[in-house]
């Protein structure tokens, strides 16, 4: 399978899947839309979208690969950089980058990469099964008109012998009409109301399906802006504040560890610091108990190492 198909897998069931060295794709909750005007619905669905900014490996695609090719970690990395330049060096050829049921990537002439999303395939589990159609419009006032027409083509003659004897017929045409008139109407009004009440039930599992995913939202080791200090109890036996420069947090305990053993060997006195509320596994470069230190420690490590870097502190 090509990597675009292992990209596509992971949008059912996340929300960012980062391409390690090129970008994430992401995907946004689009809950159903009822047009009146033009009597169209359309079930809701996950818009994707494109963010070159976020590139930091976060383990989740290439962990993907590796087992579904039954080929090791390090390996599987290798290959999805390589893929990632190769389609660097396509863009600032000037070639398109065509993902089949994702979308359709190109290179602005500010160097920008733009994304146009595909809307074949819905990647909203949930919406499984529905898709758009237009409903027959519910004719009321033309229905009134056609009547009126009617009434103005039938003869009613009425004579004063006919009053007179009070005959029965003309009143039979009123009724006839009248009839037609309310019955038109009627089924009319169930359509509407069936209509309506579809409408009703689709929302409802919308909003079900909105608070699911912030339920379920993804986390990536990622910071494009100054994160705020986090409070995270962990077993410690310094009674006082700790200080953890972050070098990184991945979804799974077996890249962490990795993470710690590059450090080390690097000399940094890194450490693995436990699980996050949002169940990451955290590795820092170096934990200080004086706030002065961290900061000039974070300030160094931002300015030679990674700008992603960033401070947790822990009483």
């Amino acid at each position: 399978m090509g990597l675009d198909q292992y990209i596509g897998e992971l949008l059912y069931r996340y929300n960012c899947v980062i391409v390690p060295g090129f970008g994430a794709f992401l995907t946004q909750m689009k809950s159903a839309v009822l047009d009146e005007k033009s009597h169209s619905f359309s079930p809701p669905t996950k818009v994707i979208s494109f963010n070159e900014q976020l590139s930091s490996h976060d383990g989740l695609l290439v962990s993907y690969m590796a087992d579904a090719e039954s080929m090791s970690y390090e390996k599987m990395l290798h290959h999805v950089e390589d893929m990632a330049q190769q389609w660097k060096k396509q863009l600032h050829k000037g070639q398109r980058i065509s993902l089949p049921h994702i979308g359709t990537l190109k290179l602005s002439r500010e160097e920008k990469i733009l994304f146009q999303p595909s809307k074949s395939v819905n990647y909203l589990t949930s919406s499984f099964g529905l898709s758009s159609f237009v409903s027959q419009p519910v004719l009321r006032e033309e229905l009134k008109q056609e009547v009126a027409v009617l009434e103005e083509k039938i003869p009613f003659i009425i004579t004063p012998e006919k009053r007179e004897t009070a005959s029965s017929r003309p009143y039979l045409k009123y009724a006839a009409i009248l009839l037609l008139a309310l019955s038109t109407g009627l089924t009319g009004y169930r359509v509407y109301e069936q209509d309506l009440l579809n409408t009703q039930i689709v929302n409802e599992q919308a909003q079900e399906q909105v608070s699911k995913n912030i339920q379920e939202a993804t986390f990536f080791n990622t910071a494009p802006f100054e994160l705020p200090v986090l409070t995270v109890e962990i077993a410690k036996k310094d009674t006082g504040v700790q200080h953890h420069i972050i070098a990184g947090a991945f979804r799974v305990r077996k890249n962490a560890e990795k993470k710690v053993i590059q450090l080390q060997a690097k000399g940094y006195n890194a450490q693995y610091i436990g699980i996050n509320k949002h169940g990451f596994h955290q590795v820092t470069y170096a934990t200080f108990n004086n706030a002065p230190e961290a900061n000039t420690y974070l300030k160094e490590i931002k300015r030679t190492v990674s700008k992603d870097a960033w401070m947790l502190s822990i009483r």
